[in-house]
């Protein structure tokens, strides 16, 4: 496993300019599925660990962002990699197109309503990117937001998303001072996958629910959704807060690494159990012997 374990080659800080088409969607060594299980399984438990002195430390708290096309894996990835987390640490918003009440605030005022508090670990399946992405692919979302001096296309001003780019670095570093790490992933598909994806869900009546006629649409974006990601990714990501370019098109393959990454970055926290003072310890020692009296 050396040829993934070796974490940095995934791990982008928007120093060089981004050409997604020179990122891997699949890892040179073939592994086995049954190795790849068994060190997640590992990590599941090793993750479950940080998360309790996370939560009985209340003092830090940690967000999770996937970004990706549809039929990335993005789901799927939540469900194993997370799945021996307690519930009532984690709490998984998944951002869909915003609601006339979004429309009416600030366009962060709904990453506001939902972000994790100290102790937890909040997962965003899609994010407040999409509003940095979708928007690019389809400007006329933008006119539903009622900004100031934008009533048509034309007057969307050149500089408009380099601002909401800056305001978003601002967000995530304004996070950080307050405690929070920002782990942002991007799971990095081909269109042959994704494809083949979409054929499986239609394929299988246990998978017809995950399919819309609204996926073909959006997969003829192909080229611009890739130039957009590129630019988006490339001035959004930091030393501080990187994003993650993960190679996806196989799944437990990039379960592995996202799993590793989370892991290995939840190292670098000084997480403890809260400590107890002599005094407080007395206590305990005292209703302890009330309880064995008893």
């Amino acid at each position: 496993m050396e040829s993934i374990l070796d974490l940095d080659q995934y791990r982008y800080a928007g120093k060089k300019k981004l050409q997604l088409a020179t990122w891997p969607t699949t890892i040179p060594a073939k592994l086995a599925t049954s190795e790849i299980k068994s060190t997640i399984d590992k990590n599941i438990k090793q993750l479950a660990s940080y998360q309790d002195e996370l939560y009985a430390q209340s003092r830090y708290g940690v967000l999770i962002i996937f970004q990706a096309l549809d039929a990335a894996g993005k789901d799927s990835m939540i469900r194993h990699i997370l799945s021996g987390v307690n519930p009532e640490g984690i709490v998984v918003n998944n951002f869909k197109t915003p609601s006339k009440q979004d429309l009416a605030h600030d366009f962060l005022w709904r990453v506001h309503q939902v972000f994790p508090r100290r102790g937890q670990i909040g997962v965003f399946n899609r994010s407040y990117y999409e509003d940095v992405l979708v928007t690019q692919v389809h400007p006329e979302i933008l006119l539903q937001e009622n900004l100031p001096g934008i009533d048509q296309l034309s007057d969307i001003p050149a500089d408009f998303f380099r601002t909401r780019y800056q305001d978003l670095r601002h967000f995530e570093t304004y996070a950080n001072h307050c405690g929070y790490m920002v782990l942002k992933f991007f799971l990095h598909i081909t269109p042959a996958e994704q494809k083949k994806r979409f054929a499986r869900r239609i394929e299988l009546p246990e998978k017809n629910w995950k399919f819309s006629a609204a996926d073909i649409r959006e997969a003829a974006f192909w080229p611009k959704y890739q130039r957009v990601y590129a630019d988006v990714l490339q001035h959004t990501a930091s030393n501080d807060d990187p994003w993650y370019i993960i190679p996806s098109d196989d799944k437990w393959t990039s379960r592995l690494i996202v799993s590793q990454i989370i892991n290995q970055q939840l190292s670098t926290l000084p997480l403890a159990y809260p400590s107890t003072s002599p005094q407080r310890r007395q206590e305990l020692q005292q209703i302890l012997r009330q309880l064995e009296a008893k």
